[in-house]
């Protein structure tokens, strides 16, 4: 007999103390990055779990990797079941480090208290709830259908937060994100239960360095102030790029509204004497000035255009502005991607939320890139989104949390979407 929602979904149901419980362990192992704390061991418990439940495990260190050292490891997890027959692959990837804990919680960041419904801690909405109900979505489909043609991966990987690339897209140039290994990729990113995310807007991080010459505090007269220099380009910033940008639209259903428009972010900026004797007096006149940019941009952008928007506005100061050096340093790039509406894997999903929700789903494209940039660039792999049960607004900010009644919810329609991309059928 072929497997009936309603015996799967009530399958999943009764596990949820168990998916709670799952959820809290992941919590409790602290990985937070940088530096990369605990993935040896988070992995461990992923691979631990599903070795138990007949996945064959891979364990894959991501050896010279930005960040990867021994005391550090960039250590990845994969985890593959075969069904009776062959058949295409559903892949279900989530990253599993965190990001600082920072100021202003209520609870416990690792303690991953359940209150109200809710489970808190830092990484339960990003993306450590989304990993869970996804082994619970997995292991449950198993169990009511061990028949089933095909194959099943859940992933955990390293580094998302910072990048990737000790994560997915070091094992997307190994191959574990094309085909004919993988088909379908599900990434449980927290973009709430009834929303499908296509992919991304495209992102240029770059870092600028503006130059000056060093003098005596009292006599800034005989130096060139690379921080003046540097305000300089804030200012023209402010009066010409940023205005530029708001003129900028897309036709991409971007959540929230305002990353529907171009966008640049100052992410970091220093210039003079070295943070590390912060509070000291610093007598000297910096000699140099570093900016660091995330310019986020538009489908409908292309990025040499970009580029040529923030390189005009320093040539344009270079020749206005007497003695104005700098140099500007591509440091990532990635091109904004959308799947297709009609890809067999947002369909499935998209069945999936109807059955489990009663509602039509919400398409949408992250403000931010996820690791379906490295799926798509390197893996070549397109019928790859993002869905997963947490509150979008909730990443990153103390008392982060993830709903459990969400959880359970995304578990049914992860389910509900692997039984369907593998066809529903039975050796």
């Amino acid at each position: 007999m072929t497997l009936t929602l309603e015996t799967l979904f009530r399958a999943i149901d009764d596990k949820r103390d168990e998916l709670v419980s799952l959820t809290q362990e992941l919590v409790r192992i602290p990985t937070i990055n940088p530096p990369g704390e605990c993935y040896q061991d988070c992995a461990r418990y992923i691979g631990e779990r599903l070795e138990k439940r007949g996945f064959t495990i891979d364990y894959v260190r991501a050896t010279g990797a930005i960040g990867d050292s021994d005391r550090y490891p960039r250590m990845n997890v994969i985890a593959r079941w075969e069904g009776a027959a062959s058949g295409p692959t559903v892949h279900f990837n989530s990253h599993i480090d965190v990001v600082e804990v920072g100021a202003g919680w209520s609870f416990d960041p690792f303690a991953a208290e359940v209150h109200e419904g809710r489970i808190y801690g830092r990484g339960t909405c990003d993306m450590k709830g989304g990993l869970a109900a996804s082994i619970i979505a997995l292991e449950t489909l198993i169990e009511q259908c061990p028949s089933l043609a095909g194959s099943l991966e859940i992933s955990g990987t390293a580094d998302e937060e910072s990048g990737g690339f000790g994560g997915v897209a070091y094992l997307a140039e190994r191959g574990y994100f094309s085909k004919p290994r993988v088909d379908h990729v599900i990434i449980p990113e927290p973009l709430n239960k009834h929303r499908i995310c296509l992919g991304h807007r495209g992102v240029w991080w770059a870092e600028l360095v503006t130059s000056g010459r060093m003098a005596h505090g009292s006599m800034p007269f005989l130096g060139d102030c690379a921080v003046r220099h540097m305000g300089a380009v804030i200012d023209a910033f402010e009066n010409k790029l940023f205005p530029q940008l708001r003129q900028k639209h897309t036709a991409m259903p971007v959540v929230p509204d305002g990353a529907k428009e171009s966008t640049l972010n100052i992410n970091s900026l220093h210039g003079g004497q070295s943070e590390e004797f912060a509070g000291l007096p610093a007598p000297l006149v910096p000699d140099s000035c570093r900016m660091v940019i995330d310019r986020r941009f538009l489908i409908e952008e292309d990025l040499s255009e970009v580029k040529a928007e923030v390189a005009k506005i320093l040539e344009d100061l270079k020749s206005e502005r007497p003695n104005f050096r700098y140099e500007l340093r591509d440091l990532f790039e990635v091109a904004p991607s959308m799947t297709a509406q009609d890809a067999p894997v947002v369909r499935a999903v998209e069945q999936g939320i109807k059955q489990v929700l009663q509602r039509n789903p919400e398409f949408v494209v992250s403000p931010g890139t996820y690791d379906q940039k490295h799926i798509d660039r390197i893996g070549r792999l397109h019928d790859c989104i993002a869905y997963g049960p947490g509150i979008l607004d909730l990443a990153h900010q103390s008392d982060e949390y993830v709903v459990i009644d969400d959880m359970l919810d995304a578990a049914k329609v992860m389910a509900s979407a692997s039984y369907n991309l593998l066809g529903g059928i039975q050796a």
